[in-house]
């Protein structure tokens, strides 16, 4: 049985939705063929392999500080361990810029165009993608228009995993210690992502039944995942994905996660139809959901980053 079952978004099947349903409701993947955009993700993976192939200069005049929380990283956390990736961060280009914090590098050349290309892209279809998820819950037409994402709130990550620790050893006094793997369990806090992977592997997703499982690369594919929004919007019946990243061995991977996240002033609840026996969490704004995931990102503040459980109306029964 095909456990991140496939669906052709230009044309979905009953039966797809039927298995994409059957994987929302355990481990929260699924794959997306049909998007269009094969000649955009090809010119973005050259553009990101070139970056973070670029000279230390170039990455380091746009290191992220807790004041600029945009731009390139190499040593973030997650559940207090350190990630074994070097991370590239923007949000909407199109946000005026004396609002935006992006912060691009000189180069590679073309390297900011083509940013702003793939988030057009991947704005567009990570609507598409939410239109078809409403679908297949069967969600009201004018329930799911007041239940959507905004550009203006995603956010990308281009991701290099290297082999080994991404910070030189003359670096390494007083960070926290490497995680077992490359990138710790978690999940996402927005509505879904949309992910590129290249051939590599390693991504691996918790299923409810058959716990970890891969999520094996596949050609021409976009790996999308829930996130806590939706859960949320949802009342429990689609899972937020819980995944990790194993540890490289033989050559680096890299990744392009597109996270789609609600609007900014968004009351994050479960939505009444979704819910008829009640709803298992109590209303908690994105802004201060967001803000609690992000804080972690640079300091170890001992205690794990703010999760949907804390919002949970019984928090055995959301565990």
């Amino acid at each position: 049985m095909d456990l991140v079952p496939t669906v052709d978004i230009s044309d979905p099947t009953a039966t797809s939705l039927a298995a994409l349903d059957t994987a929302c409701a355990d481990h929260g993947f699924f794959l997306l063929t049909g998007h269009g955009l094969d000649d955009l993700i090809e010119r973005t993976w050259r553009a990101t392999e070139d970056f973070f192939a670029s000279d230390p200069a170039n990455k380091e005049a746009i290191r992220r500080s807790p004041e600029a929380m945009l731009g390139w990283y190499d040593r973030e956390l997650t559940k207090q361990k350190r990630d074994s990736k070097e991370v590239f961060d923007f949000i909407d280009p199109e946000i005026p810029a004396e609002h935006n914090p992006n912060r691009w590098p000189a180069g590679p050349d073309g390297f900011r165009q083509t940013m702003i290309d793939f988030f057009d892209g991947f704005a567009g279809l990570a609507a598409r993608t939410l239109d078809l998820v409403q679908r297949t819950l069967e969600l009201d037409p004018a329930l799911a228009a007041t239940h959507t994402t905004a550009r203006t709130t995603s956010t990308v990550r281009l991701n290099h995993y290297p082999v080994g620790d991404p910070v030189p050893a003359a670096e390494r006094e007083g960070l926290n210690p490497l995680g077992d793997v490359a990138l710790g369990h978690h999940t996402d806090p927005g509505v879904l992502t949309l992910l590129l992977q290249d051939d590599t592997g390693g991504l691996q997703a918790e299923s409810s039944e058959h716990g970890w499982i891969d999520v094996e690369p596949r050609p021409g594919t976009i790996v999308v995942n829930l996130a806590d929004t939706l859960q949320v919007w949802t009342n429990d019946r689609y899972k937020a994905a819980v995944h990790r990243v194993v540890p490289m061995t033989d050559r680096s991977r890299y990744s392009i996660p597109f996270f789609s996240n609600p609007p900014r002033d968004c009351v994050i609840e479960p939505i009444d139809e979704l819910a008829p026996a009640g709803p298992r969490y109590r209303p908690f704004t994105w802004r201060e959901f967001i803000r609690g995931r992000a804080e972690d990102n640079f300091a170890d503040y001992g205690v794990d980053d703010i999760q949907i459980a804390h919002f949970a109306i019984d928090p055995l029964a959301s565990a």
